[in-house]
C-alpha cells in the first residue's frame, strides 16, 4: 500500500500538470471505485486547480467549486504524462489540462477520487477528522508523541499503524523506525521510557526523509507518476530481510504477524 512518502512523491510530480490550470477533460470509468466520485464528472470540467495539499494519504486538490480527494487504496498509482496513452481496463480516472494528463490506475479498486464542497464537513470530516499529526509538523514533537502512546497499550507497532496518533508510518517504515529506535514491536506502547520514545520520534522523522528522497518504496505496486522506482527497500535494515544477519549483531532478522501485517524485527537489538 502507497504510505505517505509515496503520496508526497504523487502530489510533486502531478503539481506541475494541475497547479493553476484549468480541467479540460474529466472522465470516470464504469468500475466502481471504493467512493463514488459524488458528482458528475463534466461538473467539474472549467474549473481550475489553484493548489495541492496532501492530508496523511490523501492528496488535496482545491478547485474553483470544492476539493478533488484522492486516496491510492491498497495498489493504486497515479500517472502523469504530456499525453495519457489509450486508457486500460484498470485505469478508473483522469483529468486532462493544457500542460498534459494525470489518470488513476487501480487493478484492486480501493482507490477513490471524491468530489467534497469543503474539507469541515461530510465526508471529508469523516475521513479526515481522525488522523493523526503529520510527521514533518512542527508540532510532531517527542512530548507530543509520548502523550498520545501514553494513552494506547496495544502493541507500539501496531499503534504506528492505525495513523490516529501520527500519520504515514506504514508497514515498512514501521518496522524500520522501530529497528533504528531499538525497540520490539510486541511493546506495549504505553510502557515506552522517555529516553526510547525520543529514539522512536527520531527514527520516524529519519526514515520517512530518506524515504522521500530515495523515491519512496517500490514493492509490487508504486511507481512514481512519471514511471520511477524508489529504492527504499534497498536500503531496508530488516523489512522483507528475514533469517538474513541483523546489520548490527549479524543475528538473523525474524519475520512475525501483528494484526495481519508482516513484521520484521531483531530479538537482539530490539528490547
Amino acid at each position: 500500500m502507497p504510505e505517505l512518502p509515496e503520496v508526497e512523491i504523487t502530489r510533486r510530480s502531478i503539481e506541475p500538470v494541475l497547479k493553476g490550470q484549468i480541467l479540460r477533460r474529466v472522465s470516470l470509468s464504469d468500475k466502481a471505485l471504493r467512493w463514488p466520485l459524488g458528482c458528475d464528472p463534466q461538473k467539474l470540467v472549467g474549473q481550475r486547480v489553484h493548489e495541492l495539499q496532501r492530508r496523511g494519504k490523501y492528496i488535496l486538490l482545491r478547485l474553483d467549486h470544492g476539493w478533488l480527494m484522492i486516496h491510492l487504496g491498497m495498489s493504486g498509482r497515479l500517472v502523469t504524462r504530456a499525453q495519457l496513452p489509450k486508457a486500460g481496463v484498470h485505469d478508473h480516472f483522469e483529468c486532462i489540462t493544457d500542460l498534459g494528463g494525470i489518470r488513476l490506475h487501480d487493478p484492486r479498486r480501493f482507490g477513490a477520487v471524491i468530489h467534497v464542497h469543503d474539507l469541515a464537513s461530510g465526508m471529508a470530516n469523516k475521513l479526515l477528522t481522525g488522523l493523526g499529526i503529520e510527521p514533518f509538523s512542527d508540532a510532531f514533537t517527542p512530548s507530543y508523541l509520548a502523550q498520545g502512546l501514553m494513552r494506547r497499550s496495544a502493541p507500539i507497532k501496531q499503534v504506528l499503524l492505525a495513523g490516529d496518533v501520527v500519520v504515514g508510518v506504514g508497514n515498512i517504515y514501521a518496522s524500520e523506525s522501530l529497528f533504528l529506535a531499538g525497540i520490539n514491536p510486541k511493546r506495549k506502547a504505553n510502557t515506552l521510557s522517555k529516553k526510547s520514545i525520543e529514539k522512536l520520534h527520531a527514527a520516524i522523522v529519519q526514515v520517512l526523509k530518506r524515504a522521500l528522497e530515495i523515491g519512496g518504496s517500490t514493492l509490487k505496486d508504486f511507481y512514481s507518476p512519471d514511471g520511477e522506482h524508489g529504492y527504499f527497500q534497498l536500503e531496508a535494515r530488516v523489512y522483507d530481510r528475514e533469517g538474513q544477519p541483523c546489520h548490527v549483531c549479524a543475528n538473523p532478522i525474524k519475520r512475525m504477524v501483528q494484526g495481519q501485517r508482516a513484521t520484521y524485527f531483531c530479538s537482539t537489538c530490539q528490547r
